[in-house]
């Protein structure tokens, strides 16, 4: 099933960011522009820089001038992230365009690939509370703890994945259809942002 790909995919992306563990890596995408694969993995990757981005802004001995800038990169990250869920977005309108939709169809609450969104940031959840049920200089009780989370963190999984299957399987049968609206943000768009536009 497809979700089941995407999450193997992200598994692959956060896999190879940890090879090296650096929000300032380089990036390569394994996989070939015309591949929704290529989409998935950038996706998560930027998910990935970002998870870890969080982290460092909120170290209470950070410097001021360096967190202005981490602020920075996580506004960049956030405008790109929301960008690569309409390119996903527009693969299923794509696949789907020519299906007969029900006059029964109902609209669901989020796109596709929001809720693919949601899965990429749920991979990165259990990849990370694994790695902290998994330590090794950790109490008992931490250990104990962060494997109640993973088993929750896993149950979520089964339970979106599902979710999402089912969405595409409704989607392709015609019982469901896709609207999408772009996002609109307006604090990047200097006519929108007042602050911003008074710069200009």
């Amino acid at each position: 099933m497809f979700s089941d790909f995407a999450f193997g995919i992200f598994e692959e992306s956060i896999a190879h960011y940890h090879l090296k563990d650096g929000v300032d890596q380089p990036f390569t995408n394994l996989y070939r522009k015309d591949d929704i694969a290529h989409l998935l993995y950038r996706k998560n990757w930027i998910d990935t820089v970002q998870w870890h981005l969080e982290d460092i802004i909120r170290d209470p001995n950070i410097a001021p001038v360096e967190a202005l800038e981490i602020k920075r990169k996580i506004d960049r990250s956030n405008q790109d992230r929301t960008d690569l869920v309409e390119y996903i977005d527009s693969y299923f309108l794509q696949k789907y365009h020519s299906v007969q939709i029900m006059d029964s169809a109902t609209i669901n609450t989020e796109s596709p690939a929001w809720a693919i969104d949601r899965l990429s940031i749920l991979a990165l959840k259990i990849y990370h509370m694994r790695e902290e049920a998994e330590r090794s200089d950790a109490t008992p009780e931490h250990i104990g703890l962060c494997k109640e989370k993973l088993a929750v963190l896993m149950a979520q999984k089964k339970d979106l994945v599902n979710a999402i299957d089912q969405l595409l399987s409704d989607i392709e049968a015609g019982r469901k259809y896709m609207k999408v609206y772009k996002q609109m943000k307006m604090y990047n768009d200097e006519e929108l942002n007042p602050v911003l536009r008074k710069q200009k």
